[in-house]
């Protein structure tokens, strides 16, 4: 483990905090470095704490403690997830006997100087306890090894000279007494041990107390290393590619049976199908058939994964019995476990789902599932970690031990770890995946803006280029971990399936095709070139017809519904004149999508068409593609310029409004959402055309 204090970049990080006093910037800066290291903490995981004087309203000075919020992370830890509480009023706690989180939580709570901030810690007084100002906590991979066996507790004694070895306790007060007891047993001890927990460290400086993180976990990484009596094979990139190309092929009916599971909700697939994890999985699967590294990780990955043996490429009739097979005995094991200790829940808590949240696929590799995308990848995380823990444990010789199930199921259904979830909204689209063909240009950003406002995993295809590079930048910042950028080009069935593939290989499968790709052409009939009637053609018809096709397949190997949107025109019902290719080709492509929700209909997939009409761009954000092209000869034609061109089109509808791509991805949206039992209708978004009104 390496030491990465920094002196000039602490300097430089305090330039960036003026007025912020040293113990805090110092205190920031340390839990940064522990945060960013993923080998001691994940994703919100681990604790760090300061004690310093604070000025209270009668202007006296008082002992105070500034820990970790909850739910805050680490890696980018700033004040506001620091708060400040009256140190002595927390210690003061430590003479009762016993609380229950509800209790502890508000006690904890009374103590904030300032009562709006966020709820501190759970270990707020673990670390109140401590006496020195500095405190850490991290999960450490290294530590959680050598604590997670048989014989764990000797090893760690032997291990961690002048560390005090605590047995396994309750996060929470029953914690915060151990840890008060021990270090008043032996006030020279370095630091702390918690079995199936992790590590804390101290010291009069973060500096110190950070370097005896960095050493103690060195010194279990060294440990494992001359413990350790094999190796894995090694697994070649050859192995990989194949095992990918295996988990593509299968994910989309895995994750369809998923959802049938849990009554239509969609899940985001995320593989772990990498070298390091390989051998631990092709080569000790059964070693991985156990609980958490620490109760911590259960809210997020469940007590076991489920493991599917024996599936076989091109079996899908197999395969299908085999997953469910697996499902179900795993959600008959959900059930029996919480059956079995449900009579210790204080408030009556109902089952959460019976869904595993890791999966092991015998010979392929390991993938972790989320209501969405964030959450997955927590959990993918996780799983890494756990295998690969789990794998060092194996090649020292030795066997998993986690701790006792009633422990597990505590934490599992603990209220207050829920919390840390319960900051998520539920959108109407969280979970579901949808792909925007032509998503650079106006409409198709406009479109991919509302499905991601609405929870989505939205899929931004474009033909490769700067375009779609800027579009996908400016997603990510909106909306950081719901985008996944590809390039398509809707005239190849290689491009598509190639798009497919990546899209399956991150998430897992799709929901929704927007098919919005289009070109367009200004000409009269007399002078029309037929390359270039025969180029929209390629585009609009062949495009559409593909994009079809491939939904197709997709929805049924996926198995649980689906929808398809078309982003048609209204020149398919009032066509204009130097307009023929165009309108021809769009005619063309809704009759497509038409025929579609006839023939997808008994796959539970919904075909709908959108009617949009001059759509300039995206709120000014993105130019419209189309009106790059034509739009010069219309305003040329009627002697406007572009803001009298837009107020043309505005002034000719019966609403007088401008049509925007946001008005274009809510009717999207309304057919995504599935508001009504449609399929085969088409929405203007025209702002009233009767002549151009569906009929």
């Amino acid at each position: 483990m390496q030491n990465l204090w920094s002196p000039a970049l602490l300097e430089a990080f305090a330039k960036t905090l003026p007025g912020v006093e040293s113990a805090l910037i110092e205190r920031l800066y340390a839990a940064r470095l522990l945060g960013q290291e993923p080998g001691l903490i994940l994703h919100g995981g681990g604790n760090s704490s300061v004690k310093l004087k604070q000025t209270n309203l009668f202007g006296e000075a008082v002992s105070a403690l500034c820990i970790k919020a909850s739910g805050f992370d680490m890696a980018n830890l700033e004040l506001a997830g620091l708060p400040a509480l009256n140190l002595e009023g927390l210690r003061k706690l430590g003479q009762l006997k016993s609380m229950d989180d509800q209790q502890m939580t508000g006690e904890v709570r009374r103590q904030l100087f300032d009562p709006t901030q966020a709820n501190p810690s759970i270990e707020a007084l673990v670390h109140a306890f401590i006496a020195a100002p500095y405190v850490d906590h991290t999960h450490a991979d290294a530590v959680l090894t050598l604590t997670c066996q048989a014989g764990g507790q000797a090893l760690c004694e032997a291990t961690f000279a002048g560390f005090v070895v605590l047995p396994y306790a309750e996060a929470g007060f029953p914690l915060a007494l151990a840890v008060k007891e021990a270090v008043e047993k032996h006030p020279q001890a370095k630091g702390l041990i918690l079995m199936h927990h992790g590590i804390i460290t101290w010291g009069d400086t973060a500096q110190a107390s950070y370097k005896a993180m960095i050493d103690a976990v060195t010194l279990a990484e060294e440990k494992i290393k001359t413990l350790k009596s094999n190796e894995f094979a090694a697994v070649t990139e050859l192995q990989v590619t194949k095992a990918l190309a295996q988990y593509q092929a299968l994910a989309p009916q895995l994750r369809g049976m998923l959802a049938k599971a849990s009554g239509g909700k969609r899940w985001v697939l995320r593989p772990l199908i990498e070298a390091s994890t390989q051998a631990v999985v092709l080569q000790a699967l059964n070693s991985l058939d156990s609980g958490p590294l620490t109760p911590d990780h259960l809210i997020r990955t469940k007590e076991k994964p489920v493991i599917i043996r024996g599936l076989q490429s091109g079996d899908a009739e197999g395969n299908k019995a085999k997953i469910e097979g697996a499902l179900a005995q795993y959600a008959a094991q959900y059930e029996a476990y919480y059956q079995r200790h449900e009579a210790k829940l204080s408030p009556k808590l109902e089952p959460f789902d019976a869904l595993p949240r890791m999966i092991l696929l015998e010979g392929i590799g390991a993938l972790a599932i989320g209501p969405d995308q964030r959450h997955a990848e927590v959990a993918k995380d996780i799983l890494r970690q756990t295998i690969l823990t789990k794998g060092q444990i194996h090649l020292m010789g030795k066997v998993f031990q986690g701790l006792e199930e009633d422990h597990l199921f505590t934490m599992e259904y603990r209220p207050m770890q829920h919390h840390k979830l319960a900051k998520t909204t539920n959108k109407p689209l969280r979970g579901r995946v949808a792909l925007v063909t032509g998503a650079a240009g106006a409409i198709g950003s406009g479109i991919c803006a509302e499905l991601a406002e609405a929870g989505a995993q939205v899929v931004i295809t474009d033909l490769p280029g700067d375009n779609l590079k800027m579009v996908t930048e400016m997603f990510n910042e909106q909306f950081p971990q719901q985008i996944y950028s590809h390039s398509l080009d809707v005239t190849s069935e290689e491009s598509i399936q190639a798009c497919l593939d990546a899209v399956i290989g991150e998430l897992g499968g799709l929901d929704l095709f927007v098919v919005n790709a289009g070109l367009a052409h200004v000409s009269t009939l007399e002078e029309m070139d037929l390359e270039r009637f025969r180029l929209l053609s390629r585009v609009n018809v062949d495009g559409t017809l593909l994009m079809l096709k491939a939904a197709n397949r997709h929805f049924r190997a996926q198995a649980c519904g689906g929808d398809v949107v078309l982003v048609s025109t209204k020149n398919v019902f009032s066509p204009s004149a130097s307009f023929g290719a165009y309108s021809a080709t769009k005619a063309a492509s809704h009759q497509l999508a038409r025929i579609a929700s006839l023939e997808m209909a008994p796959l539970d997939v919904r075909v709908n068409m959108i009617a949009p009409d001059g759509v300039f761009s995206d709120q000014g954000k993105v130019k419209s593609g189309l009106w790059a092209l034509v739009g010069p000869d219309r305003m040329k034609a009627r002697g406007l310029d572009e803001q009298g061109l837009e107020n043309y089109y505005k002034d000719r509808n019966l609403l007088k409004t401008q049509v925007t791509a946001r008005h274009c991805g809510r009717a999207v949206l309304y057919f995504a959402t599935r508001q009504s039992p449609t399929t085969g209708a088409t929405i203007p978004v025209d702002g009233g055309l009767p002549d151009a009104t569906p009929r």
